[in-house]
């Protein structure tokens, strides 16, 4: 079983980044029970699983948390558990009688974590939001695009899950550690503003060093001729990252380019011109014949796959990047761990599909 096996941990259910939290610890080995409203059990259990994957690896059990029967149901569950994660605009859960104060009351080793975009403070704190509006107030989306081009969102993974549920995990699992050796629990605020400006500090180093301009001219963002995608003569994308000058080298050698006079490889005034003639040069050929000729080298290349496309690739199922539960493909538990490996207990449940299960396991009697 995995690192946090024998830890419980309650999800209060939402959507986004908090479900990607419980699936992380879940993964990870701790047992993780999902709180669905009650409002959202079927009439009849479905034969197959639920499809939405970031539930996978836990139990459901059903409360109306607006009836005081389902909030007293939750905090006798409060109090065997370990943490809770939840991802109500601030002051609903404490309305509702189910906020921090009064699940450490009820349990004072608890770790309370608390996920929403701006925080539970600050001017913004009581307005609704989604994972571009969290990264655009953080800086992170204005730097994200080509020059002369409108911002790129980079779908809803800079915000809702790597500066949102991946960091809450991270938290819920610093505070686990620390509450082993106070006795004592702590609430994790975890907002995704703050998590995506913390993804962007080597930007800001960068911006600081002064070396760092507008939007789609540097060496991360598409600026540069050697870090950046192009497409092939099929119409595919291949992706180029040689920064180091034996690497730039090492590309220049395969396409042949090497062959012509060319500017420095970091003269900037440059770029746009030999951005084409690169872009020219990979138009002559195939994805395919550019991978039989850059795989395996040290250019820093790969080819631009589909999700599809990914399963299917040699290196992805060497390394069982892709695993199958219940006949549904879908990414492994990451990262690696020698001795407690992380593991996907169960396909995604359906909402109150435990609820008897899990209320005899955790100690509640018919009443």
């Amino acid at each position: 079983m995995g690192p946090l096996e024998g830890k419980k941990i309650i999800e209060i259910a939402g959507i986004g980044p908090g479900p990607f939290c419980a699936m992380v610890l879940s993964d990870l080995g701790a047992e993780v029970i999902r709180v669905d409203r009650a409002s959202a059990v079927p009439e009849e259990f479905p034969e197959t699983p639920s499809l939405d994957l970031l539930n996978r690896g836990r139990k459901s059990v059903a409360f109306d948390l607006k009836n005081p029967e389902g909030v007293k149901s939750l905090l006798r569950l409060v109090e065997s558990a370990d943490a809770l994660i939840e991802g109500f605009r601030p002051g609903v859960a404490e309305r509702l009688g189910i906020g921090p104060d009064e699940c450490l009351k009820r349990n004072p080793q608890l770790v309370y974590g608390r996920m929403t975009g701006w925080g539970q403070d600050g001017i913004y704190a009581d307005m609704a939001g989604h994972d571009i509006n969290y990264i655009a107030l953080s800086g992170v989306l204005g730097a994200i695009g080509r020059e002369g081009e409108a911002p790129v969102p980079p779908l809803n993974l800079v915000g809702d899950f790597g500066g949102g549920g991946m960091l809450l995990a991270i938290g819920i699992c610093a505070g686990l550690v620390e509450t082993s050796t106070s006795g004592k629990g702590q609430v994790v605020d975890a907002a995704m503003t703050d998590g995506s400006a913390l993804l962007a500090t080597m930007i800001h180093s960068f911006v600081a060093m002064g070396i760092w301009g507008e939007r789609g001219t540097n060496i991360l963002d598409t600026g540069a001729p050697f870090y950046d995608v192009y497409q092939c003569a099929d119409g595919e994308y291949i992706s180029l990252g040689s920064i180091e000058p034996q690497f730039y080298a090492e590309l220049l050698r395969i396409t042949g380019l090497d062959q012509e006079d060319l500017p420095d490889q970091m003269d900037r005034s440059q770029w746009p011109a030999m951005k084409e003639r690169i872009a020219q040069t990979i138009r002559g050929k195939t994805r395919d014949q550019w991978v039989e000729l850059m795989e395996g080298t040290d250019v820093c290349f790969a080819p631009v796959l589909s999700p599809s496309e990914a399963f299917e690739h040699p290196h992805n199922i060497e390394r069982k990047t892709f695993v199958e539960v219940a006949g549904i493909k879908q990414p492994a538990p990451a990262p690696r761990f020698s001795r407690t490996p992380a593991t996907i207990d169960s396909p995604p449940p359906h909402p109150g599909q435990h609820t008897n299960e899990v209320l005899s396991k955790w100690g509640f009697t018919e009443e």
